[in-house]
């Protein structure tokens, strides 16, 4: 009897030191979509990276202007307390290259078909920089603001094969209809000093992305010094929607890199 008491004794010692150890708390995931999109594009990386559990926010960029936006995402960063993974898509990642300035907090950049800018640089200046764009004819009449300024969308019925060819056709018409404009000024306006220089990056995309040529986004994640760099053979500009479970992956392993900074 003795024995047994000391063999559960030893145990019950052994749980509770294992329960003991501090396990690294997970970092928020902050998702921010880019031009002709909005935050549901994110909803299948979403519900994999909750399973997995991990918090996550799914930001709603205005698509106005690279600094107003960057200062939007920026605002939303101060509310978070924990260690943060910001992701941007698309425009998403100009924006992310700005938001995350000047927060301590974040510990890893992650592009999703996105533009990593340097100072100076901009959207549509990057998107044409290297053959393989077919954006610019696909674009309706721009609808003019108030305020002078111009919206920009999608032609609906250019949009499946343009934007999300791999996306299957009935959701594409959905997001064709649901999709949010970006300003003109917004694509066209220098980017500031990109946060990629101080932290660390990961980089994915599709090798048949329309709106970046894939040539593009390559030479942006050698310039930032990618730590990790994932092609998706066959797919399209909306990587995410497409291939959530990749996607996932790629923000996890920067979520598992960026525990000991």
């Amino acid at each position: 009897m003795k024995s047994v008491m000391t063999a559960l004794a030893i145990t019950a010692s052994l749980i509770v030191g294992t329960h003991a150890v501090a396990q690294p708390e997970k970092p928020t995931v902050v998702l921010v979509h880019g031009a002709f999109a909005d935050a549901s594009s994110w909803n299948g990386v979403v519900k994999i990276l909750e399973q997995d559990g991990y918090t996550v926010v799914a930001a709603a960029n205005p698509l106005r202007s690279v600094k107003s936006d960057g200062a939007a995402v920026s605002a939303l960063l101060s509310s978070i307390q924990s260690p943060v993974v910001l992701v941007g898509h698309s425009y998403g990642g100009n924006v992310i290259s700005a938001a995350a300035n000047g927060h301590p907090t974040v510990k890893a950049l992650v592009y999703v078909s996105a533009f990593a800018p340097e100072a100076g640089e901009t959207v549509a200046g990057l998107a044409g920089k290297f053959p393989g764009s077919t954006l610019g004819p696909t674009l309706a009449a721009p609808v003019t603001l108030a305020d002078g300024g111009k919206d920009l969308y999608i032609q609906q019925d250019k949009f499946h094969d343009q934007f999300a060819a791999d996306v299957p056709a009935p959701d594409a018409a959905l997001m064709a209809a649901t999709q949010r404009p970006v300003t003109d000024a917004a694509l066209n306006e220098k980017s500031g000093e990109p946060a990629w220089k101080k932290v660390s990056s990961w980089f994915i995309y599709g090798d048949r992305d329309k709106n970046i040529p894939p040539q593009a986004m390559a030479f942006m994640a050698r310039r930032a010094g990618a730590k990790g760099v994932e092609v998706v053979n066959g797919a399209s500009h909306v990587v995410m929607v497409s291939n959530p479970e990749p996607v996932a992956r790629m923000i996890e392993k920067a979520a598992a890199a960026s525990a000991s900074l």
